[in-house]
């Protein structure tokens, strides 16, 4: 099985942490790394400085599809960040884990 990174930011801590503690408990994912991050983007005309969190959220092929489902359906952003990182080598130890974390 294939491992799969899906990365978005958001708005609070807060808002992650609900996301995040289901999609591990449901077995979406294995894992979710949090980091507090500054932020500068474009939106809507005016150029923005914003803190935000960084959610890296590690899973795989068979689950990537409704991790996306789940993200945009919880997302407190109009247009939240899902971008898919391809993964082209992990450690062998590392990748059992995960896939035995999302079965």
């Amino acid at each position: 099985m294939k491992p799969v990174i899906i990365i978005s930011t958001y708005p609070t801590k807060k808002s992650l942490s609900k996301i995040a503690n289901e999609l591990v408990k449901n077995k979406i994912v294995a894992c979710v790394n949090i980091s507090k991050i500054s932020s500068i983007y474009s939106w809507e005309g005016k150029i923005k400085n914003s803190s935000e969190y960084l959610a890296i959220f590690k899973t795989v092929t068979k689950n990537k599809t409704l991790l996306k489902k789940k993200i945009k359906e919880t997302h407190p952003y109009d247009v939240p960040e899902i971008a898919e990182i391809d993964v082209t080598s992990i450690d062998e130890s590392y990748l059992r884990w995960l896939v035995e974390s999302t079965n």
